[in-house]
């Protein structure tokens, strides 16, 4: 195992990013999934500058993008573009593609349950074929009910892989999992045989060693299961604006580059604009809980 990080928690430049993970410990980085942001021609001269090789990258369902969406046109288009997320991470040499069927915040139905699963079953076969023959391995991730009513547990994210085809694979995320799974480490044991990606979160959202979760018994389960990928780092901090607050340092003061649409997908995940010094000792904070475990 090793570490790794996703890049859409806080809008700053990729070398920015690179620099901090490299001199924290971690080994790779799961790149937001927009490839007009990230051209491979621009990010691979960084990666390797850097030091870091890229494990994959993630699917950013907002805005239109919605395998289970009614209109074939909408689930045509997020077709489309989770396709060009899997060129991406082939042409950065990346091995797989973390993929969230439905739109993220959106938690009221289009159709059935029998309409949407055929829905996502054959967008995601579409992507699937592609996949395989690029070498990149899909991985579907389910979240907590609040961000989506389509997919939320480990057994029913292995219902769908096996659907969609052998190879496909199945994302967990601890925070996600500490909202819907009856038993944590259980839910590992049946991702196990499709496991293809980890995300780290504590249970508050804030970085490993910040909340509740046992880290010790989770890394030995994934030890357990033979696990050998990434742990991703996807701390989303929740904003503390009472007077308490233990780090009024926390939200980026100064004009931040970023697109009104990313803006919204962190705002809704409870987040804000942090400011680099915060996020810094998120990934400080993550590096000294979880290296000593993993290695």
């Amino acid at each position: 195992m090793h570490l790794s990080t996703h890049n859409w928690m806080r809008a700053e430049p990729l070398e920015i990013t690179l620099k901090r993970i490299k001199r924290l410990g971690f080994e790779s980085i799961e790149i937001s999934g927009e490839p007009k942001q990230y051209p491979p021609k621009e990010c691979r001269p960084l990666l390797k500058k850097h030091g870091i090789r890229c494990w994959g990258a993630v699917t950013l369902t907002l805005g239109e993008r919605n395998l289970a969406a009614k209109d074939p046109k909408q689930r045509a288009a997020t077709v489309q573009y989770m396709l060009s997320v899997v060129n991406m991470v082939k042409e950065l040499e990346g091995q797989e593609i973390t993929i969230v069927p439905a739109t993220v915040g959106k938690v009221v139905p289009d159709g059935t349950p029998e309409e949407e699963w055929a829905w996502v079953v054959a967008g995601l076969q579409e992507v699937y074929a592609l996949s395989e023959k690029s070498g990149v391995r899909i991985a579907l991730e389910p979240l907590n009910r609040f961000e989506t009513y389509f997919l939320n547990r480990a057994d029913q994210a292995m219902a769908l892989a096996k659907a969609v085809g052998p190879n496909c694979g199945v994302c967990i995320d601890v925070f996600h999992m500490n909202i819907e799974e009856k038993d944590l480490l259980g839910a590992i044991r049946t991702a196990a045989p499709r496991l293809t990606d980890v995300h780290v979160a504590e249970n508050n959202r804030l970085a490993p060693g910040m909340g509740a979760i046992d880290w010790k018994a989770f890394v030995a389960t994934l030890k357990e299961c033979g696990y050998k990928g990434a742990l991703t780092m996807e701390a989303v901090a929740p904003i503390d604006r009472s007077p308490i607050t233990a780090w009024p340092n926390q939200v980026e003061k100064n004009p931040v580059d970023i697109s009104p649409e990313q803006l919204k997908f962190i705002q809704d995940h409870g987040s804000s604009l942090l400011s680099e010094e915060f996020y810094t000792m998120l990934y400080e904070t993550a590096s000294k809980t979880l290296l000593p475990l993993i290695r």
